[in-house]
Parts: C-alpha cells; sequence; structure tokens
C-alpha cells in the first residue's frame, strides 16, 4: 500500500512558475505508472501528466509545452514543473500512483489509477 503526500502549491501571478512535488512511502513508485491530475470545484478531475518507469511521458493539451513530469527514484518523489502560470491552472492538483502497471495508458483515465494524496492547492492571479 502506498502513501502520496504532495507539496508545493501556493498562489503565484500569472506567468510565473511552481513545482509540485509528491513523497511516497510504503513502496516504491519507480516500479510502476505515475501520475498528476488537477481538479477545479464542481468539475470532473481531469489528467495532467503521467511518466512511466522508462522515463516516457504524456501530457494533456492544455499543460503541453508548459510543464514538466519527472522522477526521482533515488527519492521516491514525483514532481511536476509548471510554468507560464495561466489563471486557467487554478485548481487542485492531486498525484496518484498506479501499482502493478509499469507503463501508463495513452490517456490518463481516474479509474487507472489506485492511489491518490490528498491535492495540493494552486492559484493562479
Amino acid at each position: 500500500h502506498v502513501q502520496l503526500v504532495e507539496s508545493g502549491g501556493g498562489s503565484v501571478q500569472a506567468g510565473g512558475s511552481l513545482r509540485l512535488s509528491c513523497v511516497a512511502s510504503g513502496d516504491t513508485i519507480g516500479r510502476y505508472c505515475m501520475g498528476w491530475f488537477r481538479q477545479i470545484p464542481g468539475k470532473e478531475r481531469e489528467g495532467v501528466a503521467s511518466i512511466s518507469i522508462d522515463g516516457s511521458t504524456r501530457y494533456a493539451d492544455s499543460v503541453k509545452g508548459r510543464s514538466t513530469i519527472s522522477r526521482d527514484n533515488a527519492k521516491n518523489t514525483l514532481y511536476l514543473q509548471m510554468n507560464s502560470l495561466d489563471p486557467e491552472d487554478t485548481a487542485m492538483y492531486y498525484c496518484a500512483a498506479k501499482p502493478g502497471y509499469p507503463y501508463c495508458s495513452s490517456v490518463l483515465r481516474l479509474d487507472d489509477f489506485g492511489y491518490w494524496g490528498q491535492g495540493t492547492q494552486v492559484t493562479v492571479s
């Protein structure tokens, strides 16, 4: 059973940057697909980015070119670097793990991910 704790959110001005972190415990995240999702109140949680064990990544069109997902297996930590932030990026950001699946699907689906963190709030004004 893996536990995930996000951090790094905050309030930034448009055009700014943030790096979100997700520290895992209870299992080694380097063995399976990991992802970042975000949710605005009243809307469905949506996929932002994913990374497989070979380092291959996928991004939602809304963040492509502005965000980078990465992992540090030695630290058992997942990251999301977000640049050129826009007010539309305002949301609660969640990291998620897909144990048992080393490679992520081509589409980020909530139901594929079995473990979730509590989220970290990003507010862009």
